[in-house]
Order: structure tokens, then sequence, then C-alpha cells
């Protein structure tokens, strides 16, 4: 095999290598954020940057070659690294085409090429670890015969591949690589776990280096890389459980929000209908119900049976609250109508009285219509108030015709009560009433004139009638005393009275003479405690007596 055809080998086995780095790298991006790709990671092998593969000092990148000097690019595949699968015999590849191939890029090349800017992560970078020395990979494996590599594990020796061509450096550092690209994988796994971020697939990315382990084609401490997938495996369960405790929690609140939204939705809708403030009470529940769509939208999912059945409470609520709420407005929009109907009647009659002069019973009768109204159910308020300004307005005009008649009666009448003053000046000098007879006729002369001089403006007559009652009550009063004065039978009355005191008192005497007599001194005092009462009665009818003579 030429030098070139060792380099194309060479260089499909780390394309097979990258390939299957970018592989993985997709299987972590499925369930990691951008921004945790570490910029030190290569975006085209998967594997860190500060081990890139290095070209042998000897062989030049491919694209550098003379055109006369370029190789064939296939190579029989039992030469092939990585066709070597461990414990099978690599099978013969078929007979090249013939003609002239462009050359594939050696190792240098590859390692060589440029690469494409990582994304800025948002997350410290990730820290690749060093590459393995040839001294620490010599510890885990060794080099045989035409670059037959073996792996020391478990105190025995396992074939990992062939790189043939090379020298035994070369040949176990490509082999160690691989194992680097493996353990860089772990570290950035240990970092996502250090960072807890979401555990989504890395369990599965376990379980896909553990297989790459198990293949046994690299060169390195395998058991402990295995030790540290051990570790992570436990960290990730831990993380697992830590996120399903978080989720439940998160889960418990959103359904205890659902919940409360549920429940006062159904504490709305079972409110009195008759009792319900509804403007209130509309603008909450439909308040409620953007609460719910924001929560189906956004929030936690709770479960199909949970949210179907909170899902049916809530529409049955609302459901509820709309049709009492209908039937409450059909049912004061019937309220409504009759009430305007029951108004509208009245208005009727208060506009056929507006144009009435029988101002008395005109008068009456709105009074009737008023107290009607009142009573009434009122409409809307709207209506309500359109209705009262009909009312109010023929009342007005009624009211305001009145007016102007009394109006015109006061200005008519204003002579007259100039007259009723003069008269009631007059009958004031009356009083006091000193000679009764004197007084009476005086009395009846203003009674006359006052009859004669007629009517006075509505304003002024309650003030003249009173001053007049009030001379007219003087007189009546005297003349009333005067009669008790001489009233034969109270003079009777009397004089039997004094009659009698005047004999109960003689005894009264004789009885505290006899009880001074025997010195009985109770009988003494009651004795005098009776004349003493007695002979008070006597001087009071005896004054009233010489009041009536």
């Amino acid at each position: 095999m030429t030098d070139s055809q060792k380099s194309d080998e060479t260089a499909t086995d780390l394309t097979e290598a990258a390939a299957n780095a970018t592989d993985l790298a997709g299987t972590e991006a499925a369930s990691t954020p951008e921004t945790e790709v570490p910029a030190e990671v290569s975006a085209e092998d998967g594997t860190p940057a500060a081990e890139a593969v290095e070209a042998p000092a000897d062989e030049a990148p491919a694209d550098e070659l003379p055109a006369d000097e370029a190789p064939a690019q296939e190579a029989p595949a039992e030469e092939s690294p990585s066709a070597e699968v461990p414990g099978t015999a690599a099978a013969p590849a078929p007979a090249p085409a013939p003609g002239p191939r462009p050359s594939a890029p050696s190792p240098a090349a590859f390692a060589s090429r440029p690469k494409p800017a990582a994304a800025a992560p948002a997350v410290a970078a990730v820290q690749a670890p060093p590459a393995t020395s040839l001294a620490e990979a010599s510890k885990w494996g060794r080099v045989e015969g035409d670059g037959h590599v073996f792996l020391t594990i478990d105190g025995g020796e396992h074939p990992v591949g062939q790189y043939p061509g090379v020298s035994d450096d070369e040949a176990l550092a490509y082999f160690a690589r691989k194992y680097d690209d493996v353990v860089a994988q772990i570290v950035l796994l240990e970092q996502r776990v250090s960072s807890k971020a979401p555990s989504t697939d890395m369990q599965k990315t376990v379980t896909h280096l553990r297989e790459q382990l198990a293949e046994r084609n690299m060169v390195g401490d395998l058991r402990a890389a295995e030790a540290r997938l051990d570790s992570l495996s436990t960290q990730i369960s831990e993380l697992e459980k830590a996120e399903k405790a978080e989720h439940d929690a998160v889960r418990a609140s959103e359904l205890a929000a659902r919940e409360a939204i549920v429940a006062e939705a159904e504490q709305i809708s079972g409110q009195d209908p008759a009792q319900t403030q509804w403007k209130t009470s509309s603008a909450r529940m439909n308040e409620l119900f953007e609460s719910w769509k924001a929560a189906q939208k956004s929030g936690v999912r709770l479960g199909r049976s949970n949210e179907d059945a909170l899902w049916k409470r809530f529409r049955a609520a609302r459901t509820v609250f709309d049709r009492h709420r209908r039937a409450y407005f059909s049912q004061l929009d019937s309220n409504n109508s009759s009430a305007k109907a029951a108004k509208e009647k009245l208005i009727a009659e208060a506009e056929a009285l507006s144009t009435s002069t029988d101002w008395g019973f005109a008068a009456g009768e709105y009074r009737r219509l008023m107290d009607q109204w009142k009573a009434s159910p009122r409409a809307s308020r709207k209506d309500d108030d359109a209705l009262w300004a009909r009312f109010r307005a023929a009342q007005d005009v009624f009211f305001t015709n009145r007016q102007a008649a009394n109006d015109e009666i006061d200005q008519e009448y204003a002579a007259n009560l100039t007259v009723k003053e003069a008269l009631l000046t007059e009958a004031n000098a009356i009083l006091p009433v000193k000679d009764l007879a004197a007084a009476k006729k005086a009395l009846q002369s203003v009674r006359d004139r006052w009859e004669e001089a007629g009517k006075v403006p509505r304003a002024d007559m309650g003030r003249i009638e009173a001053g007049l009652r009030k001379v007219e009550d003087a007189v009546r009063h005297a003349e009333e005393e005067q009669w008790q004065r001489s009233n034969p039978e109270r003079k009777a009355r009397t004089n039997s009275a004094l009659s009698q005191l005047e004999s109960a008192i003689a005894g009264l005497q004789d009885d505290l003479a006899k009880a001074e007599k025997s010195g009985d001194q109770r009988k003494i005092k009651a004795a005098q405690e009776a004349l003493e009462a007695r002979q008070a009665w006597l001087d009071q009818i005896q004054r009233s007596a010489s009041e009536l003579s």
C-alpha cells in the first residue's frame, strides 16, 4: 500500500468518526438548548478542538500534492482501522474501478480544515479534557506488527483495530483519540448535569456512550469512563426525581389555580338571581373565562381527565349563569313593560286634568294620581325618568294655571285686605275684657263689617283670620267665667258642702275634747289631724263661695 493510499484510508476513518460524533451531538442537541453547545467542541467532527488530528511530519495534505502524484482514493478494506470490528476478520473490498480518481485529504489536511464558528453559549463554555498523552495511552494499549492495536482491560488484551502504514505512536494515538472523544462527551454531560439542565434524553446519551465503550474500539481507561457513566446515571436519576417533584408542585399549583377559577364561577352562578349584581358578576365571569383560556394556553398540562372534569364544571357554571341572566332580564323586561303601561295610564289622566279650571277637584285628583304613582312598580331607569318627566309636565301645566288664576284674584282682593287689617286693629282694642256686655257689642260690630269686606289674598288669609279668632276666644272665655260665678246649682252645692264640713268639724272638736280629758295621746293626735284637714277644706270652699257671690 502506498503512502497516499494510507492517507486516503486514514481520512476515510476520520470522516466516519466525525459522522459518528456528529450523530451523537445531534442527539444531545435535541434535548439541550443551543446555548449549551460548547464553543470548544468542533462542529465538524464532534471532538474537542484541542484534539484535532495531527498529520505526520512526512505527510502533506493531499490538496498540496502535484496532480500527477495524486494516489488512488480507495484502499483495501482490511487495511482500514475503522472497518475492523474486534473479534472479526475484515471482509475484502471489491476491486477499485479503473481510471484516476480525486485524492481524499490526509489526516493532517482533515485536521487543518477551518472549523465553523460555534454559536456563543449562554452558559459557561465547556472545558475539554486534555488529550490523552502517548505515555498515558501506553498504559492501556500497545501496537503490534503492521499497525495492529490492542486494548489492555481487566488484566487481558482486546484487539481494537489496525492502522497500517504509520508509526506505532500514530496508530496508538489514533485509537486514543477515539477514547478522548467519548470522554469529551462525558465531560459535556457532567457539566449539563451539574448545571441542572433539563434531563430529557440524558439517560439515552449515557446508554449510547456505554454502547460505544462496549465496542472496545478505542484505547484508554474504559473502566474509569464506565464508572463516570455509572455516577452520571445516578445523578441523572436524582435530577429526574427533582424535576418530577418540581413538575408535580407546579402542576398542583396550577390545578389549585384552575380549581379556584371553577369554584368562583360556581359561586357566582349559584347566587340568587334576584340579588345578583349582574353587571359586576358578568364582568367577573368574563375575567374568569379569560384566565381559564390563558391557563389552558400557557399553563402546565393537568392531564386529560383533570382538564375535562374541570372544564365541564366551568362550562356548566357559565351555562347556569347565562340561563339565570337571560331569565332575569326577560322577567325584568316584562315587569318594565307592565310598569310602563300602568304609568302611561296615570300620565293620560294627569294630562286630561291639566286644563281643568276646577281648582279644588283637580288638585285632589292630582294628589290621588301621585299616591298611585308612588305605589306603582318602577320601570327601567331610563324609561322611568322619561315617564316621570311627562307626568310632572302635566302637573306643572295645571298648577301653573292655578297659580296664575290665584295671582289675579289676590290682586283683586288687595283692597279687602286693607279694610280687614283696620277691623282687626279695632277688635284688638277690646282686650282685655273688662265690661263683658260692651265687649260683646263691639265684637259683633266688627264681625258684621268683616263679612262685608269680602275675601283677602290667599297668602294673608290665615294671618287675618287668626287675629280675629284670638279676640273672639278672649270674649267667649270671659263670658264662661261670668256664667260659672252666677250658676245657682253650683252655689247650692257649695252651701251644702259648707254645712257638712261645719257639722263634721263640730263633731271632731268634741272628740278632741274627750281625748284630751282621757289623756290618750294617740286619740288626741288622730282627732287633731282630722280636725285640721276638715278646717282646710272649709277654708277652700268658703273662698269659692265668696267668688260666686
